[in-house]
């Protein structure tokens, strides 16, 4: 990898980590790093080609963000994007002027020059514009390649020096032929290979992992989610038997879920798995707590608790593994708000006591959600394993609305169950980003045969995301939505409504708390 990746400075661009996910769909290894850092460390790295990302500063603005301009002498092709494209005109002795017209959204461009990045395309395309300044006076070297009614420069190119410039977004889906220009600079300008593969990555990783280790042993917190089970198995066929799992049964889990991991992992893989129920222990320190965040810390502070307790009885474990993304890592380091280098710990193991001083094995740190689901699948786990959706830290309890009780826990667990099976039905299920029940805090007047019933409300949530920044409601056909709620209805004691939830996010959130 180390002489075939792309690396991407990231000037704060909503559209940065896409830029990575769409060199990584063509093959080519692809990393989000510091907007600011060094060309000497570019050189030791020895990229393929570097991408200078968009940003929502102007280069007018006194604090903008900039790239080290020696990295433009590295000999090394540049793709600069909007705001790259912008800076790259400044550094290299150009000039840049604040537009007369701001463009943002749909454009057409006219190419005027079918040569370098534009090549064998239509010379008119569709695209998808965001910026307020403009090229005024393109530096020595470069030439027009393709021009807007309002933007005399959309695009440029210095062939010689193989820096190449878009105004426009070519890695998002409303600029259709962008993904023909990323492979145009990946594999013609940068000359690189195909060889990013979920295979090539197993075997890098077993081989470091097993370096790493030595002789060691693993603990890892196993919560039957996608990314700590992908962790679990990528182990295991590193260490075998110095993989210690625990999963801790907090009693707001899925139904049947702590049955399902140990079936998954302590039969099938042959997983060294202690599974703890503490759901008592958690369901009583739960009891009269109401607000979001109390619910939230409490079943924190218990998890580590009780997981201190397994990991100390194995006292010999050396490494902790966690599953981390890259988009947990790679969040960071925006120009926007300063640098830093946090890590999200939402669905990690974080705040363990002091006299437990594990190092991290973080093998997923790489990878975006759809490469973990790959990888899984080239590990052979289940695709009921792999394409489950995303479930919160905190389990049911931020889908009880008010008080979590033991009674209403189990109203939840039955309702959800039968929302699942009927949404996995549906043709386009591994499109919704999620779809649960929402326990309301209210009773509503009901009819059931001849009696009047006061019973609990569930709302159910169903939605669409690409990675939960936004997300639409889904328009779940209305013979699915009926289905949902007859069962819910008459096959969960204690529930006589059933409401869908119409919010989009932003303004509302996918979860309720």
């Amino acid at each position: 990898m180390e002489h075939n990746w792309i690396a991407i400075l990231d000037f704060g661009s909503q559209y940065s980590q896409l830029i990575a996910r769409r060199i990584r769909e063509q093959h080519v290894y692809s990393e989000l790093i510091r907007f600011d850092t060094a060309a000497e460390e570019l050189k030791k790295r020895k990229p393929s080609g570097i991408v200078l990302s968009g940003g929502p500063s102007s280069v007018f603005d006194e604090n903008a963000p900039h790239c080290d301009p020696a990295l433009f002498e590295l000999g090394v092709p540049v793709l600069g994007i909007c705001y790259g494209m912008q800076l790259t005109c400044k550094l290299m002795g150009g000039t840049v002027k604040p537009g007369q017209e701001r463009e943002y959204g749909h454009a057409n461009i006219d190419v005027a020059d079918n040569s370098s990045i534009f090549t064998g395309l239509p010379s008119e395309l569709k695209v998808w514009m965001s910026h307020g300044d403009q090229i005024e006076k393109m530096p020595d070297g470069f030439k027009t390649l393709a021009s807007t009614g309002t933007c005399p420069v959309a695009a440029m190119v210095n062939e010689e020096r193989r820096v190449i410039n878009l105004q426009f977004h070519p890695e998002v889906v409303h600029t259709p032929r962008g993904t023909d220009m990323l492979r145009h600079f990946l594999f013609e300008t940068c000359g690189c290979t195909a060889d990013w593969e979920m295979a090539q990555f197993i075997r890098e990783s077993v081989k470091s992992i097993r370096e790493m280790v030595g002789t060691d042993h693993v603990i890892c917190g196993l919560s039957g989610g996608v990314d700590s089970s992908v962790v679990a198995a990528l182990l295991q066929r590193a260490i075998g038997k110095q993989l210690h799992c625990i999963f801790v049964d907090n009693g707001v889990c899925r139904y049947g879920e702590a049955r399902q991991v140990e079936e998954t992992f302590g039969k099938a893989l042959g997983v060294d798995l202690k599974v703890v129920d503490a759901s008592d222990r958690f369901l009583s320190q739960l009891e009269g707590v109401i607000d979001p965040e109390v619910k939230r810390k409490t079943i924190g502070k218990i998890f580590i608790d009780v997981f201190s307790d397994e990991a100390r009885k194995l006292g010999e474990a050396k490494y902790l593994a966690q599953g981390t993304l890259y988009p947990d890592v790679i969040e960071s380091f925006s120009p926007i708000g300063g640098p830093s280098d946090t890590i999200k710990t939402h669905h990690n193991v974080g705040g363990l006591p002091k006299d437990l001083k594990f190092e991290l094995i973080e093998p997923l740190r790489e990878l975006f959600k759809d490469e973990v689901r790959a990888l899984g699948r080239e590990l052979g786990l289940a695709d009921y394993v792999i394409d489950r959706q995303p479930f919160p830290g905190p389990g049911l309890a931020v889908r009880i609305i008010g008080e979590v009780t033991p009674e209403r826990v189990a109203v939840l667990q039955q309702a959800d169950l039968r929302i699942q099976e009927e949404m996995e039905k549906l043709p386009n299920y591994k499109q919704i980003w999620q779809s649960f029940g929402v326990l309301l805090p209210i009773q509503t007047v009901g009819v059931m045969g001849d009696s009047r019933t006061y019973e609990n409300v569930i709302a159910l949530r169903v939605v669409e995301s690409l990675d939960a920044m936004t997300a639409d409601w889904s328009h779940v056909p209305y013979e699915t939505l009926a289905k949902i709620s007859t069962r819910v209805i008459n096959e969960v004691r204690g529930v006589n409504r059933v409401c869908y939830d119409i919010s989009s996010k932003p303004p509302a959130t996918i979860e309720w708390e």
